[in-house]
């Protein structure tokens, strides 16, 4: 296939194009909106930040908060972060809920980033805790949640948490991780690393392959949420451990990744072969009736890439993109998948491979900006090693010029962004790092990560 097949819908609305495929060095400025302090101010952040209407970011962290709980991690917390009221002052963290684990039944360790309803609601997942029991070194420390906060009736009042569901394990989901995803009718839908009831994807700690779910919304105010598994992964050639990240065409199908799975012998993990897979989910015919899954691209770990860990985007041509953390030069790649024809099935193109020094090891999706320009990260490498943000822009002739627009330096920058990024009405955009920031009491020297701006 020729790669202009590959080209976004956005190409022609693009006011500038480079002829230059080699990387570039774009040096936009980067900020640090705020580092996190470890402890009850949490650290690790899950995923990106979403906006609210007034300009506000929200994310959760994995870490921090309280440090009762029962699973490998520390509670989390959920945080906002105000813009400043006069240009060059600092953005001010608050912190609207701290997880308090076992005892409370509240969930602990989000392993994803938050989603917002009309209303301000604010939707997340936690990996662990929960009502379920799920074990863990012989241990219970629960299946994971999907929990819901809601902002307070009168201004500087407490945000309410509430769990909205508890997973279960074995034939329902284990593990949630990744962001969720709403559809126009208000259900959420997304993805557990473990459960589902087949496959044996890591049985020394976890049960199963993972799963696909959806929750639908109560009937009633105060009735319960309502949990339905849309596909459980078998591994093998079926693929494993989803990754959340889940996308929409314009018919409902259902799109995402799983890390492993797929079938490949050049990546036999101990408990799945494969270097994972891009998988649909299309509706049922009937009311009531399965989900039918189709794997459309399996990875091999080559030049075209392989273990897949971010979510997909798509494009109104159907065309979906992302990255695999494995295989082009042995850095990972950017990859698009183009819808079939009559005449065979997906097609993938390369759009970018990794050399070490433009970033390595790309843990997130993509993101589009209004002239189809493509932004994602690299957790790793680049110079000094700290990771990247890139952008590749579309070329006329098909090809994608990729340009690094910062490389992290490590504290009191961040590093290792592991994160989608996200965009405001004037170009900038907004992530954050696991690592780096703050080196100070409970954050040892690597840092409890950071929330980061950056702007041409």
């Amino acid at each position: 296939m020729k790669p202009a097949k590959c080209l976004n819908s956005l190409l022609l609305l693009s006011v500038a194009m480079f002829a230059l495929t080699s990387v570039a060095s774009a040096e936009w400025k980067e900020s640090v909106l705020y580092s996190f302090q470890g402890g009850t101010d949490g650290a690790t952040p899950a995923g990106g930040v979403v906006f609210d209407a007034a300009g506000n970011l929200y994310g959760a962290t994995t870490d921090g908060g309280a440090a009762n709980c029962s699973g490998p991690f520390q509670c989390g917390t959920v945080y906002q972060l105000k813009p400043p009221a006069r240009k060059g002052d600092p953005w001010t963290e608050t912190v609207l809920y701290i997880f308090k684990g076992t005892a409370a039944n509240d969930g602990a360790s989000p392993f994803g980033g938050l989603v917002m309803d009309a209303t301000g609601n604010l939707y997340g997942t936690t990996g662990y805790d929960g009502t379920g029991n799920c074990l863990l070194f012989g241990g219970r420390v629960g299946c994971g949640t999907v929990y819901e906060l809601s902002p307070p009736a009168q201004k500087g009042g407490a945000w309410t948490e509430t769990v909205i569901y508890n997973f279960r394990g074995n034939k329902d989901g284990q593990l949630p991780v990744g962001d969720l995803v709403f559809d126009k009718q208000g259900n959420l839908y997304g993805a557990t690393q473990y459960g589902g009831g087949f496959g044996s994807c890591n049985p020394s700690f976890y049960q199963h392959c993972g799963t696909v779910f959806k929750l639908s919304p109560p009937k009633t105010k105060g009735g319960k949420w309502t949990e339905k598994v849309l596909h459980g992964f078998k591994g093998g050639a079926d693929g494993a451990n989803p990754n959340g990240g889940l996308v929409f065409d314009g018919k409902g199908a259902i799109y995402g990744t799983t890390l492993y799975g797929g079938g490949s012998s050049n990546c036999n993990t101990t408990y799945s072969a494969g270097c994972g897979t891009a998988f649909k989910l299309s509706r049922p015919g009937t009311k009531g009736g399965a989900w039918t899954e189709t794997v459309i691209r399996r990875f091999k770990d080559d030049a075209n890439g392989g273990v897949p860990n971010g979510g997909l985007i798509l494009d109104h041509k159907g065309t979906l993109y992302s990255t695999a953390v494995a295989g082009g030069k042995g850095h990972g790649i950017v990859f698009c998948l183009v819808p079939p024809t009559s005449r065979g099935g997906w097609t993938e193109t390369l759009l970018h491979s990794f050399n070490g020094a433009d970033g390595a090891e790309p843990m997130a999706g993509l993101t589009f900006d209004p002239t189809g320009n493509l932004y994602g990260t690299t957790c790793c490498d680049g110079k000094p090693g700290g990771g990247t943000i890139i952008r590749l822009r579309p070329l006329l002739s098909g090809a994608w010029a990729p340009a690094v627009l910062h490389a992290f330096t490590g504290p009191p920058d961040g590093t290792y962004p592991a994160s989608s990024l996200i965009l405001d009405g004037t170009g900038k955009l907004y992530g954050t790092t696991q690592l780096g920031g703050y080196t100070g009491q409970n954050c040892g020297h690597n840092g409890c990560g950071i929330v980061f701006e950056v702007q041409p």
